[in-house]
């Protein structure tokens, strides 16, 4: 009986989560404007989203946006786990709730705060500045995804290397980056799904004329829900569990090779 009201009670929280999302993709392919009717099975609204100029910049500005946010975040992210772990325990733990305000911070007081910096030193909202937001808000995720890692490393590895010979250039790459490899590959994965799923940040920091898929979705809905609008929210859900997919491949046959 405990197990029948376990399945049942995981069958209901699978379909509150993912019934919307299902109901969003069905009719992305609807060929009618309905909302509640099928008309039959059509690529139509695809076709529609890929000839709008406005919704094919919006969706290069996502994309573009994450990848370099993801990467240099990482690149940042990874540096500073590297830069805490040679820290005094004092010390790291006041890096580490430093690093933990921006994740407990709401994410309206970080827009308006960038912005509000943006526009004191008179820097201009662009694309740029959108970049440098979001590799602000997704430094601290890839710190808590690559921490760990470096927790977990085989004590004095990376000196007995240096004693064998090993420049720190080839002891760090050869002894320590494999073996953090899976949580910089998290890091990596969660910064960019957060860059992509990313509104409030955005909307505060984008300059005229600059749209990311979220933007111009809340600007479209304003006006009038069209079902291009499902086709481009079924796009974001695609690339995103497409992502999380490898991202959990990846990390697994990793964790396979070091058992």
């Amino acid at each position: 009986m405990s197990r029948f009201f376990k399945g049942l009670y995981l069958a209901l929280i699978l379909l509150f989560l993912y019934l919307p999302i299902g109901t969003l993709i069905f009719f992305s392919f609807n060929s009618s404007k309905s909302m509640s009717v099928w008309a039959g099975f059509s690529m139509r609204w695809y076709r529609e989203m890929l000839n709008n100029s406005q919704i094919t910049g919006a969706i290069w500005n996502t994309f573009s946006i994450a990848v370099c946010a993801a990467v240099i975040s990482t690149i940042i992210g990874t540096s500073a786990c590297i830069g805490i772990m040679a820290m005094k325990k004092r010390a790291q733990r006041a890096w580490l709730a430093m690093n933990n305000i921006p994740l407990l911070n709401a994410d309206i007081v970080i827009g308006i705060s960038l912005m509000m910096t943006f526009l004191v030193f008179r820097v201009s909202l662009s694309w740029g500045t959108v970049l440098l937001s979001h590799v602000t808000f997704c430094i601290p995720y890839v710190l808590l995804s690559v921490l760990p890692k470096f927790r977990q490393l085989t004590p004095n590895a990376y000196e007995a290397a240096l004693d064998l010979g090993a420049s720190p250039k080839y002891a760090f790459f050869k002894v320590v980056m494999p073996d953090i490899m899976p949580g910089v590959l998290s890091g990596f994965m969660l910064a960019f799904t957060m860059s992509v799923d990313d509104f409030v940040i955005t909307h505060f920091t984008r300059g005229a004329g600059i749209n990311t898929i979220s933007t111009l979705i809340y600007s479209q809905v304003k006006v009038g829900i069209r079902p291009t609008l499902f086709a481009l929210s079924t796009v974001i859900f695609a690339a995103v569990f497409v992502i999380l997919v490898i991202s959990n491949v990846i990390s697994g046959r990793k964790e396979e090779k070091t058992a």
